[in-house]
């Protein structure tokens, strides 16, 4: 049967007829094995709600009843709960339209049907409430307000400094559009109210996402913005953006790290990521106080964007050349990526197998073989590691701990996951190459 508490719908079985009173719903019905007519009845007021939330970057008026250049959430469980529904709805659509640069926002509920008009006994969600707790004030009720602060939309202009400049050939705009690549603060001026508008993003595209505390001076943020022509005037468009934290290391150095990143989903596939994660690069390759530049908790998506950008940068070093490369990984290049790239040793033992791969030729029984035992004597680091503590463990655990933690090493099993983690590895480092084949 389904019961309604607090607003949202769960499911859980029962095998004879009771009654039982809504935790939230302030009524009593029957229910049963089979579902009530009430119960049916209050299901239609159930809503998904990253499809409920209809996102959309604005620039021309008529985008507003443009229907393809509406978005809609990957997540929406930080703000509705584990189970992305909102009870008490029919036909809900949450719109919050953003103006393509500055990022002012219209924000409006529409529905077809309340459950208040038609039932006593239970309430709908405060949907606009949980919308407001993330979204800053300021906001436009109605679409004539929020063309009015359009038109003004010409005064917009990118914050920060400029780093970086490229371009994308669109078939679609007949041509190449360029983009830039800016660093700003919280000291330039507007920023501070155009970043509340603009991490709201987060929520809707990163599972694990938080809001940061953009009083603390270590922040850096770094923007990307789209440049369009709109009635002779140049425009500016957000793409996305990333923000960098920046961590003492004794004695005088710094380490940053990559915090949050985020390409909005008009723009995703294009290559923005990999444009601004290199540009963030080279910004702190320039600085003699960082020491290296690493990521919190970073995605499987990131990796690879990752493994590319570090491949891209290192291939040209000299101690990553073909030859210094079949001799096996090296403190050279450790060194070498840390001090000219600000590499860490752990990403420069993946870029070293990344182009190792590249310059082994794999039908070669002989450099297949020196490859595999390469990588997989890495893999193997955790194994031995647990075999090391287990060593240690012998003399103070009973004989019935010992089997247990002896049962734990199969190594059947080890050489079966080894094998399964080096060619997906394998697999990986290929599409990195084959991206890199394209540049």
């Amino acid at each position: 049967m389904l019961l309604f508490a607090g607003g949202q719908v769960t499911e859980t079985l029962s095998p004879k007829v009771e009654e039982r009173q809504g935790e939230n719903c302030h009524g009593v019905w029957q229910v049963g094995v089979g579902l009530s007519a009430m119960e049916k009845k209050l299901a239609e007021y159930k809503c998904n709600t990253n499809e409920a939330i209809h996102l959309k970057l604005v620039r021309f008026p008529e985008d507003l009843e443009d229907d393809s250049t509406t978005f809609h959430p990957e997540f929406s469980h930080q703000v509705f709960g584990d189970d992305e529904v909102a009870f008490g709805y029919k036909g809900l659509k949450i719109l919050l339209y953003y103006i393509a640069g500055n990022l002012s926002t219209l924000f409006r509920i529409d529905y077809t049907s309340k459950v208040n008009e038609n039932f006593d006994c239970v309430e709908a969600d405060d949907v606009e409430s949980k919308i407001r707790e993330i979204i800053p004030p300021g906001f436009s009720r109605s679409t004539d307000d929020f063309v009015s602060v359009l038109e003004k939309e010409v005064n917009f202009k990118p914050f920060g400094i400029l780093l970086h400049t490229y371009s994308v050939h669109n078939e679609e705009a007949g041509g190449d559009v360029k983009y830039q690549i800016y660093k700003a603060d919280m000291a330039c001026p507007g920023f501070r109210e155009y970043h509340e508008r603009l991490q709201t993003f987060l929520m809707w595209f990163i599972e694990t996402a938080s809001f940061i505390d953009v009083d603390d001076e270590r922040w850096n943020y770094f923007l990307v913005f789209e440049k369009y022509n709109k009635d002779g005037a140049t425009l500016f468009a957000t793409v996305g953006y990333m923000t960098v934290y920046n961590y003492y290391v004794y004695p005088d150095k710094t380490r940053p790290r990559v915090s949050q990143m985020l390409i909005l989903p008009p723009f995703q596939g294009e290559g923005h990521g990999a444009q601004l994660l290199e540009t963030v690069h080279r910004y702190y390759m320039s600085s003699p106080t960082v020491l290296d530049i690493t990521a919190e908790d970073p995605s499987e998506n990131y990796v690879k964007l990752r493994d590319f950008v570090l491949v891209k940068l290192c291939q040209d070093l000299h101690c990553f050349s073909p030859e210094k490369l079949k001799q096996g990984f090296s403190q050279d290049m450790v060194t070498e990526a840390q001090q000219k790239l600000k590499v860490n040793k752990q990403h420069t033992r993946r870029v070293y197998e990344i182009l190792r791969l590249r310059a082994t030729d794999m039908g070669n029984a002989e450099q297949s073989r020196s490859y595999r035992l390469d990588v997989k004597r890495r893999l193997m680091g955790p194994y031995k590691k647990k075999q090391r503590e287990l060593a240690k463990m012998r003399r103070c655990l009973r004989p019935e701990e010992l089997t247990n933690q002896l049962n734990q090493i199969d190594i059947n099993l080890q050489h079966k996951q080894l094998e399964e983690t080096f060619q997906q590895l394998v697999s990986d480092y290929r599409r990195v190459l084959e991206r890199l084949a394209q540049v």
